[in-house]
């Protein structure tokens, strides 16, 4: 295992959002040195189309912004799979291959979004960069079983564990054990019962638990730290990333 950083916790809850130049030095500033690209068409500097219309421009121009090293991708939105396909072909150009998409809403029906994962997957595939669907609330996936039922419908389909939506969604005291075997990657923050979000130390979640059950599964994936800009006071921000990132540090 190792730690990471999303872009995600370096843009403002509202404005324009920083380029990604200025993303990469705010990550590495708080002392990150791998970093979790996070895709968002309507708002900040990574679309997912633009990224994938020109997947080995994409490459070169992020390795000539920053030294630090891309761990994965993640779509803030759905995608059509062609995009998937070029994204796996950027993912691969930056030699990683982790790609996180969004489940579909509440009320869709089961096998649609078995054949909306699948077509992910074949997408990302001739690449070999692996697809995992990510556990939110007011998602299919928020409930556990469901997670683990769309990766036993879509073969090689991961989660993207995001242990948050446990313990202050709807899922809370549910049994989530079987999750952990489908684990591809990790997001993380502090949360409370009645809080998405709050400064580290105060919230539910046992880091060091939840490491040493990731050991278990022989997990060597990331554990990216996902502040989210709406729960977080700018002032705040640099000060929170670092006291994460060295507790999950020293827990390693």
């Amino acid at each position: 295992m190792y730690v990471a950083v999303s872009t995600e916790s370096f843009l403002p809850a509202a404005g324009p959002a920083p380029p990604l130049a200025e993303l990469c030095e705010r990550a590495a500033e708080t002392g990150f040195d791998k970093l979790e690209l996070h895709l968002d068409e309507e708002y900040g500097p990574l679309k997912p189309s633009e990224i994938a219309a020109a997947p080995e421009r994409f490459a070169a121009t992020y390795r000539d912004t920053s030294r630090l090293t891309p761990v994965a991708f993640c779509l803030a939105e759905d995608v059509p799979p062609s995009i998937t396909a070029g994204l796996a072909k950027a993912a691969k150009h930056l030699k990683f291959a982790q790609l996180t998409v969004p489940a579909s809403p509440l009320g869709t029906p089961f096998n649609d979004e078995v054949d909306r994962l699948k077509a992910h997957h074949a997408a990302a595939s001739p690449e070999a960069v692996r697809v995992s669907v990510r556990t939110r609330a007011g998602e299919l996936s928020e409930d556990p079983d469901t997670a683990v039922q769309l990766c036993k419908a879509v073969k090689g389909l991961g989660v993207t564990f995001d242990p948050s939506y446990f313990v202050s969604g709807p899922y809370a005291e549910v049994d989530r054990e079987a999750l952990y075997r489908h684990i591809y990657h990790v997001q993380l923050r502090d949360t409370s019962h009645d809080r998405l979000q709050v400064k580290t130390g105060l919230g539910e979640i046992d880091y060091a638990k939840l490491m040493t059950r990731l050991q278990k599964e022989d997990y060597r994936g990331a554990l990216a730290v996902d502040l989210l800009p709406e729960e977080t006071e700018k002032e705040e921000r640099s000060l929170e990333l670092r006291k994460l990132r060295m507790l999950l540090e020293t827990l390693l």
